[in-house]
């Protein structure tokens, strides 16, 4: 089963870096926090994804198995 981007928006301060590492599935929207696409990740993004998990600064973005 592939793996989905979830962030968790009571942990996230806006930092930004995960868009910015991994512009394919996260925005930012209007006040400045990521919008993750809900889908399952498409095959070539995965290192891409862990690391925009790894840089995270509150550890607000995770890999969930589907």
């Amino acid at each position: 089963m592939p793996d989905t981007l979830r962030v968790n928006p009571i942990d996230c301060t806006g930092h930004g870096v995960c868009a910015e590492l991994l512009p394919e599935l996260i925005w930012i929207d209007e006040w400045g926090y990521p919008v993750v696409d809900p889908r399952p990740l498409p095959p070539g993004l995965e290192r891409d994804a862990r690391a925009a998990v790894s840089a995270c600064p509150t550890l607000a973005l995770r890999l969930v198995r589907s």
